[in-house]
């Protein structure tokens, strides 16, 4: 394992209010590096005051977006700072950076960073119930050199965010709009990456969405144009005639295979919760609610954990999920994943990784 540097500054930042401010807007002072090369391979690994990056206007990245990248989530809990399933996190990393032909991270040295890391910065870890400390890990080719062709160098970099709720008006139903004329992703592309490509896809159709009245777009497979993938920053989940079903990220390889969404189906299955991973269209969605056995949709990923939708469009009609207000399964595992965050209860999953004691 690469030893670790340690630069320290002593131009620490005032801390702000995490209530009054928006969510990824703040950073904390330090921040994880590491370099690539083809002759030193992952190298130089350290903590280093938070900056900005110096670049070249022929950054590979700029021109061809070979990038990647990951969110977490650190907590206070009793008396500890924890990380979230860190290690799922870093393992679905290196799945993307496969993906995309990025030379695999050593594990044991990320790992190693990102705990030390959070360590050193724990005090940035708000203290108000639903707040956390938002964690972003990303890799980009740096190549300064024009030409499509897979990058050279890369540099990795851990950032900290202090966070409230992921929406402005927490934790409430949001409305949903499908989307039936624009894809994200196909089968044999990217989506089974978190990479900044899936997101600059889902721009245009998100922003109309907003435009109509919309909180988010909720994406139909690109072939077909029928079965449902996921929503523009989580995935879907329905509860439908007391069955928690959910499009298959193993099926269906254009979905990003979700930590949350892991979490939730495991919890169900513990709780005794019927839960199945297969694909599901949109008209057995709209049949479900029909026939009034389409109990609960919501959404989950690291940002928002749960969020519950109230409304779904779908060509000019606007469906009303469970009169528009929380759903009880929906509220009840929110809060069952708030109180493992922060030691309320016994975390049976071993899902937290202490990082340090306050």
């Amino acid at each position: 394992m690469s030893e670790i540097k340690f630069v320290e500054t002593k131009n620490l930042k005032a801390k702000p209010d995490v209530s009054k401010i928006g969510f990824g807007t703040h950073f904390t002072d330090y921040m994880f590096a590491m370099d690539y090369s083809p002759t030193d391979g992952w190298h130089d690994a350290r903590i280093v005051p938070y900056e900005d990056i110096p670049m070249s206007p022929a950054n590979a990245t700029l021109h061809y977006g070979q990038a990647i990248f990951e969110g977490m989530k650190a907590y206070r809990n009793n008396g500890k700072a924890v990380v979230f399933r860190a290690t799922d996190h870093l393992n679905r990393l290196n799945n993307s950076a496969r993906i995309l032909d990025i030379p695999q991270l050593p594990f044991d040295t990320i790992h190693k960073g990102l705990m030390k890391l959070i360590d050193i910065e724990k005090d940035w870890i708000p203290k108000d119930k639903g707040q956390s400390l938002y964690i972003r890990p990303f890799v980009f080719a740096n190549d300064g050199i024009l030409g499509v062709s897979v990058a050279k160098t890369y540099k990795f970099l851990i950032i900290l965010s202090p966070v409230a709720a992921y929406y402005a008006h927490g934790f409430a139903p949001v409305k949903i709009m499908v989307e039936s004329e624009y894809v994200r992703a196909v089968r044999g592309g990217l989506g089974a990456a978190k990479t900044p490509a899936n997101y600059a896809a889902s721009l245009h159709a998100g922003m109309i969405a907003h435009q109509k009245g919309y909180d988010q777009t909720l994406w139909l497979d690109g072939v077909e144009r029928k079965y449902i993938e996921e929503v523009g920053s989580m995935n879907i989940l329905f509860k439908i005639n007391g069955e928690v079903i959910t499009p298959s990220p193993e099926l269906q390889t254009s979905i990003l295979n979700g930590i949350t969404h892991r979490t939730v189906m495991e919890i169900a299955k513990d709780w005794g919760i019927p839960t199945v991973e297969r694909k599901i269209s949109i008209d057995e969605v709209i049949q479900a609610y029909e026939d009034g056995t389409l109990e609960e949709v919501f959404g989950s990923g690291t940002a928002a954990v749960i969020s519950p939708v109230g409304l779904l469009e779908y060509k000019g009609k606007e469906y009303v999920i469970g009169g528009g207000k929380i759903g009880e399964f929906s509220q009840k595992m929110y809060d069952y994943i708030e109180a493992i965050h922060v030691g309320e209860v016994e975390d049976k999953f071993n899902y937290i990784e202490v990082a340090g004691s306050y």
